[in-house]
């Protein structure tokens, strides 16, 4: 068995939706759980929608015909044929982002974020689901939100391992372990048929006890998979990206990027939890534990090999850069300039994590703690009200953090041209820099 997972370039409009298919075909004889993230840039659309519906920043049916529009050009474009189902099914979904606007949002803002933006990927599933059936590759509809248990920390939901393990043993894997009185995949081959299975699932959402909706942390459709992969011990995972593989930089900040041929999960761990977004940062881990490797392809030349991540013990042969902008760095210290004792940091943590700011780098001196976090304007302003209650707190806005991964002297010369240099923290391996640039 195999994982495919597909984001929202891949999924963007009716185009990309065919190639989906076209890569599929390609695996005739494979059992292939597709797991697929809401279209294009439907999330933040919905993110949107949330925020006009919670803060009533913007007219919320405007947000709304908005995202319908989107999606009905894409079907229309799919299913000509006006009569075709998908058209009723997308409608029943969409009654419920109808409620969710016409209904007074409830005081838990994480809440309504979860029941409105997972939809996204109910959606995109269910367009996917009806276009692989209609060209021939019969496949099947799976609520993800049956078989992923989660806690209810909306919208970073922690999995329930065990819980979600029992529920893919009886109600995932049977699926491809017996057979069906249909079988799921039906590819013409020479005239003959075979008995492949594909299901075809959501990216990023949950569920709890209650049946209430979470998600999983943003771009974590990645961890979606591995999550399956895990608990279905599949042959491998492959994440299908518009990149022809993982880069030692993003193209938006470099001219000049090599591709990695191959990379140790180790590396792998430390380059998404720095940063790097063509992996989400909890993806890993599972593979690792079972030693399932990842691979990151182009949807756009499928035939093409793209990175292996595996348990490679070699270390990466050039520098991997990884750039985050629109950062605040935080100085703390007490208000009678006393140490910073460890009862003040535990203190510090506890609160960083009630408000749930992540830390992306930080140092300590013997009065001051220097924190660099990314500038939500949800949750920073609060955490550093609560934070000057006791603390003596300054902060400088409009940052950035450069991450660099196998560094030398020439790489840091290389990145800080024309910045100042606010903080810096060095590891074996990691150099990390907050930087203001001068220009």
């Amino acid at each position: 068995m195999k994982i495919f997972k597909f984001g929202g370039a891949s999924v963007k409009d009716s185009k990309s939706v065919k190639n989906v298919g076209e890569i599929l075909k390609g695996f005739p004889k494979e059992n292939i759980i597709v797991v697929v993230s809401a279209m294009g840039k439907i999330t933040n659309a919905l993110e949107r929608l949330t925020d006009a519906v919670f803060f009533k920043k913007e007219n919320a049916v405007v947000v709304l015909n908005e995202i319908k529009k989107y999606h009905f050009d894409i079907i229309g474009e799919l299913f000509p044929n006006k009569e075709h189902a998908v058209y009723n099914e997308i409608n029943n979904t969409f009654v419920e982002l109808d409620w969710a606007i016409d209904d007074e949002p409830t005081e838990n803002y994480n809440y309504e974020y979860d029941k409105i933006v997972s939809l996204g990927e109910i959606i995109s599933t269910k367009i996917v689901n009806a276009y692989l059936n209609e060209a021939g590759i019969k496949s099947k509809w799976v609520d993800v939100r049956d078989l992923i248990q989660t806690d209810n920390t909306y919208r970073e939901g922690k999995v329930d391992w065990d819980l979600t393990q029992s529920l893919v043993n009886e109600r995932l894997i049977p699926v491809f372990n017996s057979p069906l009185e249909e079988p799921v995949l039906s590819l013409p081959k020479e005239g003959k048929g075979d008995d492949s299975k594909i299901i075809v699932t959501q990216g990023f959402i949950g569920g709890t006890s209650e049946n209430f909706t979470t998600t999983l942390g943003r771009e974590g459709s990645d961890y979606t998979a591995a999550i399956l992969g895990f608990t279905t011990n599949a042959e491998s995972v492959t994440i299908w990206k518009d990149v022809p593989g993982v880069l030692n930089a993003d193209p938006k900040w470099f001219d000049e990027t090599k591709k990695l041929e191959q990379i140790s999960y180790q590396d792998a761990i430390e380059l998404a939890y720095y940063g790097a977004t063509v992996i989400h940062p909890k993806t890993i881990k599972p593979l690792q534990n079972k030693k399932i490797p990842l691979f990151v392809r182009s949807f756009l030349k499928p035939s093409e090999k793209g990175t292996v991540i595996n348990d490679v013990q070699s270390p990466l042969p050039i520098p991997c850069f990884i750039f985050k902008i629109n950062q605040v760095l935080l100085s703390i210290s007490p208000k009678d300039f006393s140490f910073i004792m460890e009862e003040n940091l535990s203190e510090m943590f506890n609160l960083f994590a009630e408000k749930q700011v992540k830390v992306n780098v930080m140092q300590n001196s013997a009065i001051s703690f220097s924190i660099s976090v990314d500038n939500d304007e949800r949750k920073l302003p609060d955490l550093i009200k609560t934070l000057q209650k006791q603390y003596r707190v300054l902060y400088n806005e409009n940052l950035e953090l450069i991450t660099i991964r196998y560094y030398d002297q020439a790489t840091i010369d290389r990145v800080t041209i024309d910045k100042k240099v606010l903080l810096e923290v060095k590891s074996r391996y990691t150099v990390q820099l907050v930087v203001k640039p001068m220009i």
